[in-house]
């Protein structure tokens, strides 16, 4: 019954949506209405209340950006390049806060030889790892989500836009610097999938005319709060990668990019100097 009332709203993995919802409802009344909203439209990690990412279990409250499997690439790409093991991680249009959550996790553990698991006490390791991790949205919605994520790992969540709200303390020590800001065009919005465009509050999905509006802001800033070393990380879209990087390069970041075909992510990195 809950599978062909999916499918008939056209829900792609009908089975496996079944089974998290019949998981996660805690009665058959309850079941019902969050098949309903569903099949409605709504998110499947709206209505359930939380997404698996990078290992974790994260919280997504109803109207916040739901975190994309392809940003994994992403918090790979950071751990990668991060400088220490003990380094400052500040997520920016930080939504749920996921992809910070996950690079400090994946820090603090390497940083203990220990492989990152999907237990939410996996997040304690970032306490014990010495990771320092701060996050901040402009979306009241998506800041209260991150402060149910980012809280138990000792995190610190600021509302505001950008740089805005951090603290001056972190100016010149922070080793990666997140930003998955919105890189959808203007103009492409309407082609999204209704799930993201009816669900999603629109400051999360509208990058401006060229999708790099809220980027390029990102990068004016980043130089000041980078450490020697530290580096900057966004997504954008394949085609708007190489521009992207050329924002980076005038700001006097070394500039690469990152991409993986099989999650179709894009990343851009930017490093700043060793020494200024």
């Amino acid at each position: 019954m809950v599978v062909a009332r999916l499918r008939a709203a056209g829900c792609v993995f009908a089975e496996e949506e079944a089974a998290i919802l019949a998981s996660t409802g805690a009665s058959p009344a309850e079941l019902d209405a969050m098949v309903g909203r569903r099949a409605a439209g709504e998110p499947l990690e709206q209505v359930v209340g939380w997404a698996e990412f990078a290992g974790l279990r994260v919280f997504v409250d109803p109207g916040v950006f739901v975190p994309r499997r392809r940003s994994e690439f992403l918090v790979d790409v950071a751990v990668l390049l991060a400088g220490r093991p003990d380094d400052v991680v500040v997520d920016l249009c930080c939504g749920t806060g996921a992809l910070g959550l996950a690079v400090a996790v994946k820090l603090a553990r390497a940083a203990d030889g220990a492989e990152c698991d999907a237990d939410r006490a996996a997040v304690a390791d970032v306490r014990r790892g010495g990771v320092e991790l701060h996050a901040a949205d402009l979306d009241p919605a998506a800041v209260a989500c991150a402060r149910r994520n980012v809280g138990p790992a000792g995190g610190h969540v600021y509302a505001g836009d950008l740089f805005t709200p951090l603290p001056g303390s972190l100016r010149g020590r922070i080793g990666v610097l997140i930003c998955n800001a919105p890189y959808v065009p203007t103009t492409e919005i309407a082609f999204m999938p209704a799930e993201a465009r009816d669900h999603e509050a629109l400051m999360a999905l509208d990058g401006g005319a060229d999708g790099l509006a809220i980027l390029r802001r990102a990068v004016a800033g980043a130089g000041a709060w980078l450490a020697p070393g530290g580096v900057l990380l966004v997504e954008t879209s394949e085609r708007q990668a190489t521009a992207m990087a050329d924002v980076m390069g005038a700001a006097g970041l070394a500039a690469q990019v990152h991409e993986d075909d099989e999650s179709g992510a894009t990343v851009v990195t930017g490093v700043a100097p060793a020494r200024r």
